[in-house]
């Protein structure tokens, strides 16, 4: 059995905590919770019946042998102090997303688990929704062919009062904006689809909440293949959620994953059909109930099949460092009003500072 600690208890830690609970996780459960604010923790505490601490070293010094993995899942700015700390004391570390805001984070951060000899996990869980990985086999088999032009559309409501629900939303410093946040997701589905990016360039503005960060931006990519991309992608949508989508379009192919969660499948067309095809549009359709997806509880459970049986990480730091970059790279070009090309080091960036 492989026990977990929660570190952080806002607003996306019930799906970590209830997908290690009752069972639903062969040979993993949740042992102990940490948040700085004790109300929430104590609340957590008591609904999961596992202890509670405030503060991380107690945690770990106190259940040091009792936890083989932490999830965190505090602020983004906090995710490389968080995590390296835990390394530390030889536990595995499970991060949301952003893994980091900063490279230079996210460098420390594979490397301190790497000297702790422990498994850096990235959560991208909407890599396991039911159409993303029909995606991908087709992705994989080259089904597409030449690939043409990749698309994601992030189109949710964030009004004020979820910026105002903690001091940390919509600041530089610990969240940056729509696009380090809420379409982190979207960008990795992209860029793991589609290969390698060439070069970005981007524009962003604050529309209709008063926060440091964006609320909408579009950004056009070039892949190293010679594809190209956009990126569009806002809070600023009303008044609710529209849609959270990829298309990918090849000389051979089109398909596009619609919804609010990247979980419905809207269009799969292939000049050479196959047999399974047919049931594309039905059998790979799935309504969750949030944003969030359905993707926690298999992606925890991928966790433990890695932990347990050596095998490497779907999204280990390496491959989580990917996306921040290339959302780096797009604030970088927001910043100089210039194409940036990738690989590079952020200068006027301001994520993370």
């Amino acid at each position: 059995m492989l026990n977990f600690g929660l570190l952080g208890c806002g607003r996306i830690a019930p799906k970590h905590a209830d997908a290690l609970s009752c069972n639903q996780i062969p040979e993993a459960r949740l042992a102990a919770v940490c948040d700085v604010q004790e109300d929430r923790a104590r609340a957590f505490s008591e609904k999961y019946r596992v202890p509670y601490f405030t503060n991380l070293e107690a945690m770990m010094n106190e259940m040091q042998h009792k936890l083989d993995v932490v999830n965190v899942l505090t602020p983004s700015g906090l995710h490389a102090r968080d995590t390296i700390k835990i390394a530390s004391f030889g536990k595995h570390v499970l991060v949301e997303k952003p893994m980091a805001l900063t490279l230079d984070d996210a460098d420390a951060m594979i490397e301190a688990c790497d000297r702790a000899k422990v498994k850096l996990f990235v959560m991208k869980q909407n890599r396991y929704n039911l159409p993303v990985k029909k995606l991908r086999q087709a992705v994989e088999s080259g089904r597409f062919g030449k690939m043409v032009m990749g698309t994601v559309r992030v189109r949710w409501c964030r009004r004020q009062e979820y910026y105002d629900q903690d001091a940390w939303r919509g600041k530089w410093a610990q969240d940056g904006g729509v696009l380090a946040n809420q379409a982190s997701h979207h960008v990795d589905l992209l860029e793991w689809m589609m290969g390698n990016v060439e070069s970005v360039f981007a524009k962003s503005a604050t529309r209709l909440v008063n926060i440091e960060v964006e609320d909408t931006a579009v950004a056009v990519l070039k892949f190293t293949s010679g594809a190209l991309g956009v990126i569009e992608a806002t809070t600023a949508t009303r008044p609710r959620d529209l849609e959270g989508s990829i298309s990918i379009l090849g000389e051979n192919g089109s398909v596009e994953i619609g919804g609010f969660a990247l979980n419905e499948m809207k269009v799969w067309n292939f000049s050479s059909p196959q047999p399974d095809d047919e049931d594309a549009l039905t059998k790979y359709r799935q309504n969750p109930p949030s944003v969030y997806g359905f993707g926690h509880q298999e992606y925890l459970a991928h966790v433990v099949d890695c932990i347990h049986n050596e095998k490497a990480a779907l999204v280990a730091g390496l491959e989580g460092r990917k996306s921040l970059e290339l959302i780096s790279a797009i604030y970088e070009s927001i910043e100089t009003g210039k194409e940036v090309v990738l690989r590079f080091r952020p200068q006027r960036c301001r994520l993370g500072i």
